[in-house]
Order: structure tokens, then C-alpha cells, then sequence
């Protein structure tokens, strides 16, 4: 792989610059791709854009940025943030404060805007294979914002698909977090965390995302993940109705596509569901009450990390049975047994002494109810 330094002026760059949203965002006289596949959305908030500016207007030197050949031009690898900053400057998207006043770059004297667009900004170039410049692009990352699994899975998997992907779930405000969505789901579309997990619920793990996406890649558009991604919440607000804000808390972030992939042709009666969570919330043996929906769909009680009985109880209860246990009527050392509700909690049994006796390990984990 062949690499070159080179100086580019901010007049140079700025030169062409256009914001065509999905369509790309290109400068340097329309040869420069500011934002291909492999990078992710400008995230840079006012403190960091205004720094950049700074830099430039004092003449101090901004950390060198890398472009890689692509075609008869070139691709961004590394400082699109920067230069989108400078970008949106010079093209009069915001004002940065000069000597005190907020002044866009119409508003600066001759002077002053032709000392920012004379300033070199400091670029490395690559020429080489895909492969080549993807390795590349991720060695000259590890120094910076580490990228996330998605972000470089949609650099082998850049397409019609991807594109149209990234208009519902990777945006500011995309359609995927709206109508009450982000109340559910973890994460920012930005950094693809919202298309991470549209994707892992649809493939079935995040095993299977690069399947998904390879199987995919060409299509031209993403509307069957876009599809199921309402489908799965139109079915968790048809199954558990009650989102206000404190059951959100207990909702947001849970497998909701795990769990409707897995449940969404199982009968299930809306208001029985509801019953059974007030009196989950309210029962003191449930200490995990975010585990409360997916207990009700799957009936498996490790979700709602139900109380155990404390040392002090276990050491009194092994006592009085003089480590024998009475299953199989066996002596053990403390070490070799386990406390144990005699009347299980879905029967009604509460975590106390008078419901608590030593089973050693084999007779406890083979208990049935367990």
C-alpha cells in the first residue's frame, strides 16, 4: 500500500462541499467522499465543532486526517468530524464566537476569512486494495473513538441496503426510536447501536448479523427489517399496553425481538398480564422486577432473581439438621449443601426460616418445581 503527505487548504476542501444527506456529503471539488459507508455519523457536539475553528482562526496545528483513493477520487478515512466542522463553518451552518460575539463566516473581515481558508490542513493519503485501506482504517482508529462491532460491519457490507437501513435506524431522531420506541430500547442510532439490535433480533443472534447483512447487502431496500422492527413493538404494546414512565424503566432494554420471535403467536390475554405484574412489583421475594415481563412470557423464574435465604439463616437451619439431609438422609458439610424453599415461591412459599431446609447439592438441583 503506497502512502502520501500532502497539504490541502481549507479553501481547497471547502471547495464543492455538499450535504446531500443519504446521497453523501462530498468536498474538495465534489473528489472527496466525507462520509462513506465505513464512517459514522457526524456526532460532534458545539464544544468540539467551535474547538476546530479555533484552531484554525490561531493558526495551530489540528491533528492530521487520512483520506484513501477511491475511483478517480478520494474517500475519508479518519477526521470526518473535523472536517465537517470546518465544512459547515465556512458554508455558514453556525456561528462561532469571535472576541466575545457570535459571528457566522459571512460575518468575519476579509482578513480573518481568508486567514481560515489559507490554513493547510495536515493529510495523509493511501492507495491500496479494499482490504488494505479497511485494515488501515481500522489501525488508525485505535488511537481514537474506538469504532463499534456495527460501525465496521458497515464497512464490509456498504450498499443500496445499508443506505436505506441507516435512513430509519441510524440517524438523530430516527423513525426506529420514535413513537415511544426509545422508552424500550438501549443505545444510540448514531454509533448503530439501534441497527445493532434490529438486526440481532431479526437474524436470531448476534452471531448471524453478517449472514443477515451479506444475504442482503444489494437489495435496494431495507424495508423488511424496517417491517418487523414495528411489527415487534406494535405486538409488545398490544401484550403489555402500560408503558407510562415507570414501567418503561422496567421495560427499557429488554430482548423485545428475542421475545417476540419466540412468542408472538402464544395467547396472551393483556389484562391478566397486567394483574400478574402489579402483584409481581409488589411482591418482596421478586427482587429483579425488570425480569417480570420476560417471567411471564417464559415462565422462567431465574428471571426475576427471586430472594435467597441469607448466611446466618442457612448456617442456623444446617445446624438443626445436623448436616444431615432430608432427602436422601445423608450427612454433608455445609460446603456440599443448599438452602431450599420446602414449598416453592409459585406455590406461595416465602423466604423465611419456617420454609427453608438444607438439601445437598444432587437432591436440591433434581428437586422437582426447581
Amino acid at each position: 500500500m503506497k502512502i502520501d503527505h500532502q497539504d490541502v487548504k481549507v479553501s481547497e476542501l471547502v471547495d464543492g462541499y455538499k450535504d446531500s444527506q443519504e446521497q453523501g456529503v462530498f468536498g474538495y471539488g465534489g473528489k472527496l467522499n466525507i462520509r462513506p459507508a465505513y464512517q459514522r455519523e457526524f456526532i460532534y457536539k458545539e464544544k468540539q465543532r467551535n474547538a476546530v475553528i479555533e484552531t484554525l482562526r490561531n493558526e495551530f496545528p489540528l491533528n492530521t486526517m487520512y483520506w484513501a483513493v477511491s475511483g478517480d477520487g478520494f474517500e475519508l478515512m479518519d477526521g470526518q468530524q473535523r472536517t465537517i466542522s470546518i465544512c459547515q463553518f465556512v458554508n455558514g451552518d453556525y456561528s462561532v464566537d469571535f472576541d466575545g460575539t457570535p459571528k457566522f463566516f459571512h460575518n468575519l473581515t476579509g482578513d480573518k476569512k481568508q486567514k481560515i481558508l489559507d490554513y493547510k490542513l495536515s493529510i495523509y493519503v493511501c492507495e491500496g486494495t479494499d482490504s488494505e485501506k479497511l485494515d488501515w482504517f481500522k489501525t488508525i482508529n485505535i488511537a481514537g473513538e474506538k469504532l463499534t462491532d456495527q460501525e465496521l460491519r458497515n464497512a464490509i457490507f456498504s450498499g443500496p441496503w445499508l443506505t436505506d437501513a441507516k435512513r430509519w435506524f441510524s440517524k438523530s431522531g430516527a423513525p426506529a426510536v420514535q413513537e415511544g420506541r426509545d422508552k424500550l430500547v438501549n443505545g444510540a442510532p448514531l454509533r448503530q447501536d439501534i441497527l445493532e439490535t434490529a438486526l440481532e433480533w431479526i437474524s436470531g443472534g448476534k452471531a448471524n448479523i453478517e449472514n443477515y447483512m451479506g444475504a442482503h447487502q444489494h437489495d435496494a431496500d431495507a424495508d423488511e427489517l424496517w417491517q418487523y422492527w414495528q411489527r415487534v413493538f406494535a405486538w409488545v404494546k398490544q401484550v403489555f399496553p402500560n408503558q407510562d414512565s415507570a414501567r418503561a424503566r422496567l421495560m427499557k432494554g429488554l430482548p423485545w425481538g428475542a421475545l417476540y420471535n419466540t412468542h408472538k403467536d402464544d395467547k396472551l390475554n393483556a389484562q391478566q398480564l397486567e394483574t400478574r405484574i402489579v402483584e409481581l412489583i409488589d411482591d418482596d421475594e421478586v427482587e429483579n422486577k425488570r425480569g417480570i415481563y420476560e417471567y411471564l412470557l417464559t415462565d422462567n423464574e431465574k428471571t426475576l432473581n427471586l430472594r435467597a435465604f441469607d448466611e446466618k439463616t442457612k448456617q442456623k437451619k444446617f445446624a438443626e439438621q445436623k448436616g444431615q439431609c432430608p432427602k436422601c438422609g445423608k450427612g454433608f458439610e455445609f460446603g456440599e449443601m443448599e438452602a431450599d424453599h420446602i414449598i416453592p415461591w409459585h406455590e406461595g412459599g416465602k423466604t423465611e426460616y419456617a420454609n427453608c431446609q438444607m438439601l445437598c447439592r444432587l437432591d436440591n438441583r433434581t428437586k422437582s418445581g426447581k
